[in-house]
């Protein structure tokens, strides 16, 4: 089993409603499993991803975006070094599982 890590966290915007943060994760990371209680976007800005949701397996590549639906379990994996912008609105809750 991988190791799973948390990614980088950079704050790129925030308005009084939405919040966009870039995350970071370095080639062969697995970033931590969660939900959220509301939707949100991911959008890749550089390099690629396994984007797991649903018991299913996205690979999501640079200018790919994906809706990530409130209460649906996910995670990534970085295939390559991955910088991808989560939009989402700022009374969002996260729920961890690793």
């Amino acid at each position: 089993m991988k190791k799973v890590t948390p990614p980088k966290v950079t704050t790129l915007a925030e308005g009084r409603v939405l919040i966009a943060k870039q995350m970071q994760a370095d080639a062969g990371q697995l970033l931590p499993e969660h939900l959220a209680n509301l939707e949100s976007i991911v959008f890749v800005r550089e390099g690629e991803c396994l984007f797991k949701m649903n018991n299913e397996e996205h690979i999501l590549k640079q200018g790919d975006t994906i809706i990530v639906p409130p209460d649906v379990r996910h995670q990534i994996e970085a295939i390559t070094d991955f910088k991808g912008v989560h939009f989402m609105p700022k009374e969002i809750k996260f729920t961890f599982f690793n």
